[in-house]
């Protein structure tokens, strides 16, 4: 087991985790034979004046070249490292042909400085240079990324470790930053049009008539209900491993990057979702993972086996292996289409054995947003209680709202709160003869929702699903991080109650490939979200969609409402499952206009992002 796994019986098990594919071309990179290992550090950069730039380039992954943007010749770009308490000045060289920028992802700092071009400052434009100079007001584990066009997506991005300004109270040995990311040989844009051509274009697990004969997936019934819905449970990821590779630190599966280790040492692992549209979920079989941090933010420790992580999201785990042995790091996608693997070892050379992919989650009605309905037992639609579908019933109460919020319509008066009672009709529900249609369109259960084509469905029933570990893994046999298991060690600097409440819906059309919140599109909307500074705001997220969306606030920390009180875990950034809500609670501290998106770069790409914009109160300065 502590030898160097050979080619035959890399081979062999792969073909057993196959299930049968003995032909090595068809194997998927993880299961292909590997090299002796990359034991690599990032390149890091640090003092007080850094230097970057943004250029074109070639990058290996697994042995073939690929078009890249990388940073200072490298593909994650340089690892940033910084201390609480300085002040820092990064000289960024745009060596393109087009416009680009950086976004320093979960940095507290001047909105100017913030790097989202049209929002916060014009951008870098081609062969100049910009200098961003902010003060390192927090320390932990953050992320730098383009925020113009598709750039990230071809390796614009990198990792950021700021050390607190005094002792680190998270003690460790060692230390491994591990950026997981995605890529693909295609070129972004035709990643997009063909997206919007077809949503499904990249799903390659579809049901088949031959899986439904050997008893997989939906029945029969189900599969009909399903397609009067015109919904395929099987689309969990936009984009796959049909065309990604899955990276750590740069490296595909077969580079096998390797973090050494001591047995019986601490070891800290600083893990980073760059990707861009990847959902992963993170295990090392035979290590149980200690979750220190979340998004930068110290958490009292929790000790888990497995944990999903959203795009943008960072976690820092600490583990302690004992034994002098290879262990597997093992990055799943979220629809089990492939992995990022790599190795922790104490010797180079090693390496473990693999885990197949696990069998792909399908999507169920608590994805569609029908999280309180009884399913029964004769098929998807078995036990559906319309009236408490929500296609009759009382819409939400409405939350205190202020005129001014209720004039640019974020929130409702309770003067206006949409009449109740039972219309006889189920809304959005065509029982015509022959069966249902179920258009899922019921906009009297959302009327902050624009009623627009990016709409395809509104969620009928969603539930809170802060304490559920994600797609997929309901049922793995083993502890999963979820939210609630996430409190805070020191206690939040504001534990006022809220000021006002507001809903906003996350909204798709797959069809299409259209996303926006509350039915419109950054381009269809002509007015920013208004807080004003310091307002105690309480945030109900709702997706109508049946695909996780993580949604990241920049600027600005916030608490999630999961029950720990003035211990809430502190994020800014937070994945909220289909049809399902999440709850956060924030202050509006910083000035100024902020970008808040999708973090699955195209969903943003195609709308699903607003501007939040805080303003002074009367006298304040600004």
């Amino acid at each position: 087991m502590n030898a160097t796994i050979d080619r035959r019986r890399l081979l062999r098990g792969a073909t057993l985790a196959g299930g049968g594919l003995a032909i090595s071309a068809w194997m998927p990179a993880w299961a292909q034979s590997v090299s002796a290992g990359i034991v690599k550090p990032l390149p890091t950069v640090s003092g007080e004046d850094i230097n970057l730039r943004i250029a074109h380039q070639m990058m290996t992954i697994d042995g073939r070249e690929s078009h890249a943007i990388g940073i200072n010749g490298t593909v994650p770009a340089p690892l940033i490292r910084l201390r609480e308490g300085q002040t820092v000045r990064l000289h960024v060289e745009n060596a393109l042909d087009e416009d680009s920028s950086i976004h320093w992802h979960g940095l507290i700092l001047p909105f100017h400085m913030d790097g989202v071009p049209g929002v916060s400052f014009p951008g870098i434009k081609p062969r100049s240079t910009f200098t961003y100079e902010f003060p390192i007001v927090q320390s932990g584990t953050y992320w730098y990324h383009s925020h113009s066009g598709l750039q990230e997506q071809l390796g614009h991005y990198g990792p950021i470790v700021i050390d607190p300004a005094g002792d680190d109270p998270i003690q460790s040995d060692r230390e491994h930053v591990i950026v997981l990311s995605d890529h693909s040989q295609m070129h972004p844009h035709t990643i997009f049009k063909k997206l919007k051509q077809q949503g499904g274009y990249f799903n390659f697990q579809k049901q088949t008539l031959g899986g439904m004969l050997a008893g997989r997936d939906q029945s029969a019934k189900e599969r009909r209900a399903w397609g009067a819905m015109r919904m395929d449970p099987t689309d969990v990821a936009d984009v796959t491993g049909s065309t990604y590779t899955y990276l750590v630190n740069g490296h595909g599966p077969r580079d096998n990057w390797t973090g050494l280790f001591r047995p019986g040492e601490r070891v800290r692992l600083r893990l980073i979702n760059a990707s861009a549209m990847t959902t992963f979920n993170f295990r090392i079989p035979g290590l149980r993972l200690t979750v220190v941090q979340a998004d930068g933010l110290p958490v009292r420790p929790v000790e888990v086996d497995e944990m999903q992580i959203a795009v943008a999201e960072t976690y820092d785990v600490i583990v302690q292996p004992a034994d002098e042995r290879a262990y597997t790091i093992v990055g799943e996608s979220v629809d089990r289409s492939g992995m990022a693997r790599a190795t922790l070892a104490p010797r180079e050379g090693m390496a473990a054995a693999v885990p197949a992919l696990r069998r792909r989650p399908l999507a169920d009605m608590k994805d569609m947003g029908m999280g309180s309905m009884n399913h029964g037992s004769g098929g998807a639609m078995a036990g559906m209680d319309h009236a408490a579908m929500g296609h009759s019933a009382p819409a939400p109460a409405a939350q205190a709202c202020p005129p001014e919020h209720a004039a640019m319509g974020h929130c409702t008066p309770a003067a206006a709160a949409p009449a109740t009672g039972n219309t006889g009709q189920h809304a959005g529900m065509d029982h015509a003869a022959g069966g249902m249609d179920h258009s899922m369109r019921d906009f009297s259960v959302a009327p902050e929702v624009k009623k627009t084509p990016t709409v395809q469905t509104i969620s009928p029933m969603p539930v809170d699903r802060m304490g559920e570990p994600g797609q997929g893994l309901e049922n793995v046999g083993h502890k999963v991080l979820v939210y609630t298991d996430l409190m805070a060690v020191d206690r939040n600097p504001d534990v006022r109650a809220p000021d006002r409440s507001m809903r906003i819906h996350l909204t798709g059309n797959m069809e299409r490939y259209m996303w926006a919140f509350d039915g419109e599109k950054l381009s269809e909307v002509n007015k920013p979200i208004p807080f004003l500074k310091d307002e105690r705001v309480r945030i109900t997220l709702v997706n109508d969609t049946m695909m996780g969306h993580p949604i990241h606030l920049h600027g600005h920390f916030f608490e999630l409402v999961t029950g720990h009180g003035e211990y809430a875990p502190r994020k800014h950034t937070i994945q909220v499952q289909p049809g399902g809500t999440a709850t956060f609670d924030v202050t509006t501290d910083a000035v100024g206009d902020w970008a808040f998106h999708c973090h699955m770069l195209y969903h943003m790409h195609a709308g699903m992002m607003q501007v939040v914009s805080v303003r002074p109160r009367g006298g304040d300065a600004a």
